[in-house]
């Protein structure tokens, strides 16, 4: 029982951020991540949740945090694994690895 889950959250919008002309939507860097680790490492204590920047939940920090990307005018998606924020924008795949790799993912074998 002693495996900790890791919970990788994006943050996006349905429509392409301003500056992010040409990047992939929220939604589809959401379902890309999830294959890209599910291929790479031991998925099963990997959770996921996708939060609307323009709908999110009502309490908490996903709230807080959606209402500062739009007040900032953050690049997203943002991707966060646990409470580190690994990608602003467009999301880098060996970044978000070694993000895996400090929380003890285990790779496939």
């Amino acid at each position: 029982m002693g495996r900790k889950k890791v919970t990788i959250t994006i943050y996006g919008a349905e429509q392409i951020c301003a500056s992010c002309v040409g990047a992939p939507g929220s939604k589809d860097t959401y379902e890309w991540l999830q294959a890209a680790i599910a291929r790479k490492y031991n998925a099963d204590v990997v959770e996921y949740e996708y939060i609307d920047i323009n709908k999110p939940p009502e309490a908490g920090k996903h709230k807080q945090f959606a209402k500062r990307v739009l007040e900032e005018d953050m690049f997203f998606p943002i991707v966060f694994v646990n409470d580190e924020m690994v990608a602003e924008g467009i999301p880098r795949l060996k970044t978000i690895y070694q993000a895996l790799d400090q929380h003890g993912v285990k790779l496939l074998a």
